[in-house]
C-alpha cells in the first residue's frame, strides 16, 4: 500500500491505496467530474502534494509542491503509463522519481499576507486548546480542522477569525503534530481497535470509528450502515473520541440489528473478544444495556488527511 490519500474531482477519498488501485484511478479520468486527481502524503503536510489533470483526447497535466511557492511544478505527460510510474515514484519517495519528465516551475501569484489574529489571550488559548482537542482525536483532516477554527468563536454579530486565519493556526499546530507523532514507535492503541473493528467486520457485524456526533444520532442512523447478513453494530461516536483523546477511555455502544437482548449481549461478547485478542483492556459485565468501556487507553491516532 502506498502511504498516500487520493482526493478526486467528485469528492471521493481513497486512503493508503496499492498502485493497483492508483492506476486505475489514473486511468478513469478524462470524463466530466473525473478529471483530477490529488495525491497527499501520510500525514499531510502543508503544501506536500502531487496531482494530475486530464481531459479525454488531450495530454495529463502534472504538478507537484515540496513545501515553499518556489518549489512546485508543473510538466505534462501522453501516455497515463507515464503519470502512474510518477506518482508512484513521488508516493514512495524514490530517489529521482521526477527524473523521466521536463519539469518546470509553476509561477504563482504571491500569497497574500495573513493577518494574525486579534483575539484575547483567553480567547486564543481557549480556541488553540478546542482545535488541539479535535487535532488529537486524530479523524478531522486540515480542512475540517479549518472550518472547526474558523466558526468555533462566531457569534450572532462577531466572526473573529478568517478562513485564512484558520488555515494558517491549523496548519501550524498540525505540523505540531506532525512532529510529534514522528516519535512514536510500534502499533498504537486506536490502531489496534481499527484492527479488532475490522476483524468484526468480517464476523457481519457493521463496526464504525467517529460515527456521528452524539449517541442519538448513532442510534438513528447505524441501522443505515447494515447490508444483508449483518447480525449487529458497535460504534463510537465524536464525543467518545473525544472522551478518549482527553484520557477517560473509550465507550462503544453496540447492538443487535433485532433489537432483542440475546443478540446485543451475544454482539457485546464478540465485540469484547476481538478487542481482547488485539491486547486492548476492555471493562464490561456482559450486561446488555451496558456500555462497553476500552479503558485504561493511550490515544494516540495518527493523522491520515
Amino acid at each position: 500500500m502506498l502511504e498516500i490519500t487520493v482526493q478526486t474531482e467528485n469528492g471521493e477519498r481513497h486512503v493508503r491505496v496499492s498502485v493497483g488501485e492508483l492506476a486505475a484511478l489514473v486511468h478513469g479520468l478524462g470524463g466530466p467530474g473525473n478529471r483530477f486527481l490529488v495525491l497527499q502524503r501520510i500525514p499531510d503536510v502543508p503544501d506536500v502534494f502531487a496531482q494530475v489533470w486530464h481531459e479525454t483526447g488531450g495530454d495529463y497535466a502534472l504538478e507537484h509542491r515540496d513545501g515553499a511557492p518556489h518549489w512546485h511544478f508543473e510538466t505534462t505527460a501522453d501516455r497515463p503509463e507515464v503519470v502512474i510510474a510518477t506518482l508512484t515514484g513521488w508516493a514512495r519517495g524514490e530517489t529521482g522519481w521526477n527524473r523521466g519528465l521536463p519539469w518546470s516551475p509553476l509561477t504563482l501569484a504571491p500569497a497574500a499576507e495573513v493577518p494574525p489574529l486579534d483575539l484575547a489571550e483567553d480567547e486564543r488559548a481557549n480556541l488553540e486548546g478546542h482545535v488541539r482537542a479535535v487535532l488529537a482525536g486524530g479523524y478531522a483532516s486540515r480542512s475540517e480542522l479549518a472550518e472547526v477554527a474558523e466558526e468555533y468563536l462566531v457569534t450572532a454579530d462577531r466572526r473573529p477569525v478568517s478562513r485564512e486565519q484558520a488555515r494558517a493556526l491549523v496548519d501550524r499546530l498540525w505540523q505540531e503534530r506532525v512532529a510529534e507523532q514522528a516519535s512514536w514507535q510500534g502499533e498504537t492503541d486506536p490502531e489496534r481497535l481499527t484492527r479488532a473493528f475490522i476483524a468484526l467486520e468480517e464476523a457481519e457485524i457493521a463496526a464504525r470509528e467517529n460515527f456521528t456526533c452524539c449517541r442519538t444520532c448513532g442510534n438513528a442512523e447505524i441501522g443505515d450502515e447494515a447490508w444483508p447478513g449483518a447480525r449487529g453494530f458497535v460504534y463510537f461516536h465524536a464525543q467518545c473520541t473525544e472522551a478518549a483523546a482527553a484520557g477517560h477511555g473509550l465507550t462503544l455502544l453496540y447492538g443487535g440489528f433485532d433489537g432483542s437482548e440475546e443478540t446485543t449481549a451475544a454482539i457485546g461478547a464478540e465485540v469484547v473478544a476481538a478487542l481482547t485478542a488485539v491486547g486492548l483492556p476492555v471493562r464490561w459485565d456482559g450486561d446488555p444495556s451496558r456500555a462497553i468501556a476500552v479503558t485504561p487507553l493511550d490515544w494516540r491516532r495518527r493523522l491520515v488527511g
